[in-house]
């Protein structure tokens, strides 16, 4: 996988995939430009931890 370290930047970064064994709360803004590129960044909430992996649903399920 390759990730671009800015928006319109050529620099990659590099990413290190992983299990993933915890649950975060996230806040996140749906504003997208006009390229389709998400404006502003994920931001962390807390962990979750009264919830395990398998209760949270795949990213394709929590899209749209």
């Amino acid at each position: 996988m390759r990730f671009a370290a800015a928006w319109g930047s050529r620099d990659i970064l590099d990413a290190i995939l992983v299990r993933p064994d915890l649950v975060a709360e996230i806040r996140a803004d749906r504003a997208i430009d006009r390229g389709g590129v998400f404006r502003h960044p994920l931001r962390f909430s807390r962990l979750r931890l009264d919830v395990t992996v398998k209760d949270v649903p795949g990213s394709t399920a929590a899209a749209g």
